[in-house]
């Protein structure tokens, strides 16, 4: 019989404790994949909502909870335009509103149509809203297609019942399912008269994009200046919340995973000391006997890692349909995931069995002969 061939054997005279150690690390490996891919995609779509305008810098309120929540005075977004460098300065007022069961939660963008060219926003059919209208707004082409309306068609959202005026697309794929109505509308319904969340700047040609970032700074002490998306978290706590959950929550999955492999290697170590006595005593080195039980954790982890991430793909089919994430939570499948989860796996077998495996290659082969 082959060494690999002994591994398999050996695996398969334990059915139930190779089941449940692969188990343990299918549940640590789904944790991982499942946390890994919420953090990633909501990041993506958080930094999305700064990607919405064609702007070499966006504006936000410092340190708030949530982007969304930002709010900044249209006499601040006023004075930006003024700063040295900075070709024009657009302010946009966000929103969150609920449509139906499946559009639980769809975001509002108010702005001005003079705005909307600078904004990034192309009007696909109809035309834009009136400047101070109430009863028109503008559908991103993705929402409208998934409500099933067209331009002309009346759609009410939160008791509000509106005109469809256009369609339009953005730069961004998120931008394409929202909605869009008159800065003066959304203020009112949120009650920010002179409010906006963000504020979306373009620079002069010819300026340097840091330079001019850093006079904003200076300038308005209270607003975070945004050049890229690892510059989110001085906007955005939730997003440096989400990652460090994501990261304690895989050192807790990967905890738990080797605390499995450990108590089935030791169980199997103690059921096992004449067989490892025998191998030592027919000429078997230590590190073959090593490589034996280590051998037999990488397989059944191996096992539980694929399972692992079967798991994983239906927990975040699970939470794409909580109200809470549906319509912010688009997953993103990203091809190192396989990557991460077979390494993980590999991690939680090397590092389960090494102490058992130590265990294993130090048996003394008269003494272990012996045993009953």
């Amino acid at each position: 019989m082959t060494f690999i061939g002994l591994i398999l054997r050996n695996i398969r005279a334990r059915p139930l404790r190779s089941a449940l150690t692969a188990l343990a690390v299918a549940i640590g490996v789904m944790a991982v994949v499942a946390l890994g891919v919420l953090t990633d995609s909501l990041n993506h779509t958080a930094t999305q909502i700064l990607e919405i305008g064609e702007a070499d810098l966006t504006i936000s309120q410092k340190n708030t909870d949530d982007i969304i929540n930002s709010t900044i005075s249209q006499e601040d977004i006023a004075k930006i335009g003024q700063v040295p460098g900075v070709r024009r300065a657009v302010g946009a007022l966000l929103g969150t509103d609920a449509y139906d069961d499946q559009h639980p939660l769809v975001i509002e963008v108010g702005l001005a149509p003079e705005d909307q060219a600078p904004f990034g926003v192309n009007i696909l059919e109809g035309r834009s809203y009136g400047t101070d209208a109430a009863n028109e707004i503008m559908l991103g082409y993705v929402f409208a297609s998934s409500v099933g309306k067209r331009v002309g068609d009346q759609i009410t959202i939160d008791d509000n019942t509106y005109t469809v005026t256009g369609l339009y697309s953005t730069n961004v794929s998120f931008g394409n399912s929202t909605v869009m109505m008159p800065l003066s509308h959304l203020q009112g319904l949120n009650r920010l008269d002179g409010q906006v969340s963000l504020g979306f700047v373009q620079v002069d040609k010819g300026a340097r994009v840091e330079t001019v970032g850093k006079a904003i700074d200076e300038a308005f002490p209270q607003l975070a200046t945004i050049a890229t998306a690892s510059d989110f978290g001085r906007a955005d706590r939730n997003l440096m919340l989400i990652g460090a959950a994501n990261t304690g929550g895989s050192i807790l999955a990967a905890l738990i995973a080797i605390t499995g492999v450990l108590n089935t290697s030791l169980l199997s170590f103690f059921e096992r000391i004449r067989e490892f006595g025998i191998y030592r005593s027919i000429g078997w080195s230590r590190r073959r006997v090593i490589a034996l039980v280590i051998g037999e954790a990488v397989v059944v982890s191996v096992v539980g890692a694929a399972l692992g991430v079967a798991l994983g793909w239906g927990a975040i089919n699970v939470l794409q349909q909580l109200d809470q994430l549906r319509g912010i939570f688009q997953p993103i499948y990203k091809a190192d995931i396989f990557t991460r989860s077979l390494s993980f796996g590999l991690t939680v077998a090397f590092l389960g069995a090494l102490y058992p495996a130590l265990r294993a290659a130090l048996v003394a082969p008269i003494t272990a002969v012996r045993r009953e």
